[in-house]
């Protein structure tokens, strides 16, 4: 019994005097290790005779139990402080502004389609909408592109079933539609752009089955080409915030309009960059013309008293030349590691450069 209890006392007073987890655990460990002194003494019940084991079996694990729960209970109150000297020295000032918390990105089509609306409207374009299924009529035959023409064999077009009526729809593959659609709501002069999704059976690093345009269509009595190249220029330097910009018109086909164009850009490539309006290089931005008399004839509108220019790029195309995006494909993978790298925060939207030259 006198060993008991002096094994009792200097063990307890010991743990007691455990400053740290360090220490407590030596301590449980000359009492309950594998050869702890408490753990010999558990060695020795079973050499014991019936009666010895009966009557120092329970005093032995009594002993355990004890300095068990003490191990135990200073382990909690050593956390305890340590707990409380960390919370002495880390005060938060819960008067401070939270910190803002990302709640998304805005992607780069949606701040180029923004842009490119804020540039046209200070030059007094309206936006027009329209569906994104429609008629053959509509998507190509008011274009001045009847069933048997080559044009049609430039779109992969996706066809829907035709109705009972035999009416046939499809997904348009341009938004030239809302031009006839405009034309055939609103009287001249009319001045709209037109932007939004169009599809086509392609896909590759420059090409999605589905893609944004954004066409412009200028229709007046005094309406010419000079008109064109202004808006087209003015456009370019605001959207690429350079101060000045040399643009090539070059001689191209389009059954809607005529004379058609392409027209290219000034640039300079300097490895993996690409700067416009310097240099002595060359890149295609986007197609237009004079709309062709037959379109306006296919409207309601006199060809002898009207005339207008229409033009077509495409914003996912602009999106990759001015953010410096290499491939279109990864723009419809809803990756949200690409988004956070390209995407826009809400309240960091780049503002174009000065708006138009007056």
């Amino acid at each position: 019994m006198t060993t008991l209890e002096t094994l009792e006392r200097e063990t307890l007073a010991a743990i007691d005097a455990a400053n740290d987890d360090a220490a407590l655990e030596a301590v449980r460990i000359s009492a309950l290790g594998k050869k702890g002194a408490i753990s010999e003494l558990l060695k020795t019940l079973g050499a014991m005779s019936p009666d010895e084991r009966k009557a120092q079996g329970p005093l032995i694990n009594g002993l355990r139990d004890r300095v068990s729960a003490a191990l135990a209970a200073r382990k909690a109150a050593l956390g305890q402080a340590a707990l409380n000297a960390r919370l002495e020295t880390e005060r938060v000032d819960v008067t401070l502004p939270v910190r803002p918390v990302g709640m998304g990105r805005i992607h780069p089509v949606s701040q180029v389609a923004d842009e490119v609306q804020q540039i046209f409207a200070d030059m007094g374009f309206a936006v027009a909408e329209g569906p994104d299924i429609e008629d053959d009529e509509t998507n190509f035959g008011k274009l001045n592109i009847p069933p048997e023409h080559p044009a049609r064999q430039m779109h992969d077009t996706f066809y829907l079933k035709p109705q009972a009526d035999g009416v046939r729809y499809l997904l348009r593959t341009h938004t030239s539609p809302v031009q006839i659609r405009t034309m055939l709501q609103q009287r001249p002069p009319i001045r709209v752009i037109v932007p939004g999704r169009v599809y086509r059976c392609d896909s590759d690093q420059t090409h999605t089955p589905m893609f944004h345009q954004v066409e412009g269509l200028v229709i007046d009595e005094t309406t010419h080409m000079g008109h064109l190249k202004w808006v087209l220029e003015e456009f370019c330097k605001a959207f690429f915030e350079v101060p000045q910009v040399r643009m090539r018109f070059r001689p191209s086909y389009f059954p809607f309009t005529e004379p058609s164009a392409e027209v290219d850009i000034q640039c300079d490539r300097r490895g993996s960059e690409l700067r416009f309006g310097e240099g002595k290089d060359w890149l295609e931005i986007l197609g237009c013309g004079m709309v062709h008399p037959k379109v306006l004839e296919n409207c309601g509108i006199d060809p002898h008293r009207y005339q207008g220019f229409a033009f077509g790029a495409g914003l996912d195309r602009l999106a990759m030349l001015k953010y410096g995006i290499p491939d279109l494909r990864p723009m419809f993978e809803s990756d949200l590691r690409w988004l956070k790298h390209y995407g826009f925060a809400a309240l960091d939207i780049p503002s174009l450069a000065g708006g138009l030259a007056r």
